[in-house]
Parts: structure tokens; C-alpha cells; sequence
């Protein structure tokens, strides 16, 4: 699964990807009606704003993983079930503007986060959720996570 997420990201400087990502993202939710941002397009779906928090959970996970493992951390990291965050995520009584200002604030952190690493700490490679991961792919799989969505909102609810 997370190497599809990969393979959706055009070869090039991933953080940079991440930047332009962040204004295409930008642009799109805040042209979005309150009305839209709690728009579901089947039952048991999730939101808009449901769809963009998980975004903004995903994104804080891998964040969190790259933090470890670049910091030399060997245990096995947690995965975690993105339908009960989904449950417990409050973004149903929060307004689409609040999600979203949490979204670009995130992605910021999540940019001066891989700013900050050395060379070293991009080598590194450790394992969450029972598989291997690297620092290097984190950035990749963040910005391939979010074309995956983002096209699902093309596809499924008709935005953008």
C-alpha cells in the first residue's frame, strides 16, 4: 500500500512537493462551503473535513516515525487505525476553515522537520507497524498520502 502512495510522486525535491502541495491544498478546501466540508458522498463515508483531518493525523504519524528513526530509535513503532482516529477526531463540530489552518500548520512543521535533518539521519532505517521503513520514503509517503486523497476527492466528491 505505501509504495502506491510513493509511486504517485513525481521524481523531483520532495520537499518542495510538500510546499506546492500545501498552496494546491490551500486553494481548494478554502474555496469549500461549510455545507461541503461535511459533504460525504456515500453513507458511512468520511466528510470532507473528516478526510482532511485524517490527512492532518497521517501526516503527524509519519512525522513521528522519521522522528524516531532518525534519531537512532530502534523499536518497533506502532501503527495505528486511521477508522477509530477517524471516529474520535472532533472534526465534525470544528468549521472547515479551523481544519484546514491546522493542515498548513502541520505541514509546515512536517517541512522544518525534514529541514532539519542531516545526512546521516536520512539513512536511517527502522520499522513501524512490523515493517521497514526509512527516513528517506517519509516524505514521499506524506505526499503521496495526500495525492491519494486528493484525487479521491476529484473522483468521489466531485471537488476540485
Amino acid at each position: 500500500m505505501f509504495q502506491a502512495y510513493v509511486d504517485r510522486v513525481p521524481d523531483g525535491d520532495v520537499l518542495a512537493r510538500l510546499r506546492s502541495q500545501a498552496e494546491e491544498s490551500e486553494a481548494m478546501f478554502s474555496a469549500l462551503t461549510e455545507e461541503q466540508g461535511d459533504h460525504a458522498y456515500a453513507e458511512g463515508k468520511w466528510s470532507v473535513k473528516r478526510l482532511l483531518q485524517h490527512l492532518v493525523d497521517a501526516e503527524r504519524m509519519f512525522c513521528y516515525r522519521a522522528m524516531c528513526v532518525a534519531r537512532g530509535d530502534t523499536n518497533d513503532l506502532p501503527g495505528f487505525d486511521e477508522n477509530a482516529y477517524a471516529e474520535q477526531d472532533g472534526s465534525d463540530s470544528r468549521p472547515l476553515t479551523d481544519v484546514l489552518a491546522e493542515f498548513l500548520a502541520v505541514r509546515a512543521a512536517t517541512i522544518a522537520l525534514f529541514e532539519g535533518f542531516d545526512g546521516t539521519a536520512w539513512t536511517r532505517s527502522g520499522t513501524a507497524n512490523g515493517a521497514s521503513i526509512t527516513v528517506r520514503a517519509l516524505p514521499w509517503l506524506i505526499a503521496g498520502h495526500e495525492l491519494h486523497h486528493v484525487a479521491i476527492l476529484h473522483e468521489r466528491y466531485g471537488i476540485g
